[in-house]
């Protein structure tokens, strides 16, 4: 039996962390693994509560997430982080620097609930939907979930099927991460904490995104101007599933450029 976080590893190389958004597990880059772990080490977590990681009794927020992540993860790698994952990534490049070398994020965003200053993002309402629908039937709220996620991919179809598999391959997520997840999407903001990022960053989007709309690339560049952006032309919330890959080539271009300037 898992005893904390697991951690999948393949690959050698220089090491290279990924974490998975909410709802998921560290499965999902089953697509795109392969193809790193030829050039790195690569480590697949499940967080907290997901997959085959357990969840304690701890109050499930960003700085417990955060904590069980480090325990795990080499002293000094690059970070990919997807949705989620790359809120949890940023939060790790700004306060730990120190432990990373380079970092990709995925349909992410510092601030994921709109704000005045912060349209282009997830309403109250469908943050607060979602919550009131995982008290009812949380693995309906899942599946609702990742269809909000392939929408508007050329793939849709295709994108959520294999969504849907991946999701429960190893049982059901605990409804305490589950909530947990939600609140940090809800409470979480690190667009001040972006000035403290100085390592090399590129951040990836789709282009029919809903949950992280592609003006969000623009809003972040303000905050990051030496960060670098891409956007996936026929992609919605998971680049790495309908455009597999041109993400991989982003990728890999991005890291090794990243090795360089160590």
């Amino acid at each position: 039996m898992i005893m904390g976080i697991y951690v999948k590893r393949s690959g050698n190389g220089p090491a290279l962390v990924l974490l998975h958004g909410w709802g998921l597990h560290g499965d999902i880059f089953q697509y795109v693994v392969d193809d790193l772990a030829l050039h790195y080490r690569v480590y697949q977590l499940d967080l907290p509560g997901f997959g085959q990681s357990v969840v304690n009794n701890t109050p499930y927020t960003l700085e417990y997430v955060i904590e069980k992540v480090l325990e795990v993860t080499p002293e000094n790698a690059h970070w990919l982080g997807w949705s989620l994952g790359g809120l949890i990534a940023m939060a790790i490049s700004s306060r730990f620097p120190e432990r990373v070398v380079s970092l990709i994020t995925v349909a992410s965003s510092p601030r994921f609930l709109q704000a005045d200053d912060w349209p282009n993002a997830m309403t109250n309402e469908m943050l607060t939907i979602l919550q009131g629908y995982l008290v009812e039937d949380f693995r309906g709220t899942l599946i609702r979930f990742l269809a909000i996620q392939a929408l508007g991919s050329k793939t849709q179809q295709q994108d959520l099927q294999q969504l849907k598999e991946l999701t429960f391959r190893h049982g059901e997520p605990a409804p305490r991460a589950l909530q947990g997840g939600l609140d940090i999407l809800h409470n979480t903001d690190l667009r001040e904490e972006l000035k403290q990022i100085s390592v090399p960053w590129l951040r990836l989007y789709g282009r029919l995104d809903s949950l992280v709309p592609e003006k969000t690339a623009a809003a972040v560049a303000t905050l990051a101007p030496e960060s670098e952006s891409f956007i996936f032309n026929s992609s919605s919330h998971a680049p790495f599933i309908s455009e597999k890959n041109s993400f991989v080539k982003q990728c890999l271009k991005f890291l090794e450029k990243s090795e360089l300037m160590k």
